[in-house]
């Protein structure tokens, strides 16, 4: 507690010792007095959206409708899981990156946060290329609020390295004070030992000591559910990727977007297929999902779109 804080108690102790008061003002106005300068009574609550994968045969149009659809909820800020640029050629990199700026241009009120997919990095030109348009490197941590937000990179590998690994610690452990907490990466390395509910692996043991919440990534294009010791992970759906296997929504392959809110420490998660022409509007909650799909119920229950 600071010594403005004492000095203030101390004085207000002395002028209710003088003047009596209203018993629930007393109450109220010493715990003003105990709370120490900067603190808030209250965690705030906030809006952001996740974008998946804009490439990988992109289809056209649908990046720009999922922007559309992403303005309309009034985010506060936009996430990421990578695969911006469709990639692959250094030569042809700048260009592609050119185009993605042409594209967000309407949107740059929203602060954008890119996680860094297989298409994006490939060679150090192509992660100079990131760094400059994502204006931050492959890997980095934010914090908004009362939440904290790990971006991890592996882009270049289907694993997590062991320096990804280390700084993920370091960067939990720095931010461990903040009470929501997501972990954002392009592929989904944890995919296999989450369909074996297999916890020990360090991404997930890391989470669980930490808090995490919700771990998300993408890379698939399709929208999967895993809920192991506490901890949520997705895989997001396409929001331009082209679709892939059975095409069905109720196999996840789907165009579309999650808003989320958090109030408090609780998280507010809505999936949001895209309207017409590339969706039906369908929208959804995470626990509508598990590892195959959505789970069997009947079409009527599907949440109406917002």
């Amino acid at each position: 507690m600071g010594s403005n804080n004492i000095g203030s108690a101390g004085r207000l102790r002395r002028q209710l010792i003088r003047k009596p008061a209203c018993p629930f003002l007393l109450i109220a106005a010493l715990l003003f007095a105990l709370v120490p300068a900067g603190t808030s009574t209250e965690l705030t609550p906030f809006r952001f959206v996740i974008l998946g994968d804009r490439t990988g045969e992109a289809a056209p149009g649908v990046y720009e409708q999922a922007w559309q659809s992403t303005a309309a909820g009034h985010p506060a800020f936009v996430i990421t899981v990578g695969d911006t640029i469709e990639g692959s050629l250094d030569a042809t990199a700048p260009t592609q990156w050119q185009e993605v700026e042409r594209i967000l241009q309407p949107y740059r009120r929203f602060p954008i946060y890119l996680t860094p997919g297989n298409h994006d990095i490939w060679s150090a030109i192509s992660e100079q290329l990131f760094r400059e348009h994502a204006a931050h490197p492959p890997h980095y941590s934010f914090d908004y609020r009362q939440a904290h937000f790990t971006i991890l990179d592996n882009s270049r590998s289907d694993e997590f390295s062991a320096g990804e690994m280390a700084f993920l610690e370091k960067d939990l452990q720095a931010h461990a004070a903040q009470p929501v907490k997501f972990i954002f990466s392009h592929r989904p390395s944890w995919l296999i030992d989450l369909a074996l509910q297999n916890p020990n692996f360090a991404l997930h043991q890391l989470a669980r000591r930490y808090g995490v919440q919700y771990v998300v990534a993408g890379h698939v294009h399709q929208l999967l559910r895993f809920q192991l010791q506490g901890v949520t992970y997705l895989s997001m759906p396409s929001a331009g990727g082209h679709l892939r296997a059975s095409r069905e929504y109720a196999d996840g392959w789907f165009f579309g977007h999650a808003l989320v809110d958090v109030h408090g420490t609780d998280i507010d998660f809505h999936i949001e297929e895209l309207k017409p022409p590339h969706g039906q509007g369908r929208v959804t909650v995470p626990m509508d999902w598990g590892a195959a799909g959505l789970v069997e119920k009947p079409k009527a229950e599907l949440r109406p779109a917002r």
